[in-house]
């Protein structure tokens, strides 16, 4: 597996240890689940800053975290799950060793009626993973 990869896999696997869904890449499902639902998406690596000798490529690469909440008390639980993704990223910055640092910067919720439901409580958290590689292919 690539560095990128194995980053992004590991920090699935933390989010899957918090009590809610988490998935990765896939599309909103129909239902939420009562606990939340979180959707790792895979992001931007962005542009590498580069040194020589030896040949390092150091990414901030940009991942997102869509949380969604729905149900009546959606704005506390929305605040539980945010504050618990914090609580999980700052445990361990560096994610075993894997990423020099990584950071969630704070969430942008918006809220978003559905027809014939109670509305959902969602925002995308922007997550940087500070990182370098031998190969931006590998």
């Amino acid at each position: 597996m690539t560095v990128r990869e194995t980053i992004l896999t590991t920090l699935h696997a933390r989010l899957s240890a918090l009590p809610t869904t988490a998935l990765r890449g896939e599309v909103l499902p129909e239902r939420v689940p009562a606990e939340g639902l979180l959707i790792l998406r895979d992001g931007e690596p962005g542009e590498p800053e580069v040194t020589l000798s030896p040949l390092r490529y150091h990414y901030q690469h940009r991942a997102e975290i869509e949380a969604v909440i729905q149900g009546t008390a959606r704005d506390a639980a929305f605040d539980a799950l945010t504050a618990s993704i914090g609580t999980n990223i700052a445990a361990d910055r560096t994610l075993g060793g894997l990423c020099d640092w990584i950071e969630a910067e704070a969430p942008r919720p918006v809220d978003l009626p559905v027809e014939g439901a109670a509305s959902l409580k969602a925002a995308v958290i922007p997550v940087v993973l500070h990182y370098s590689t031998a190969d931006p292919l590998s």
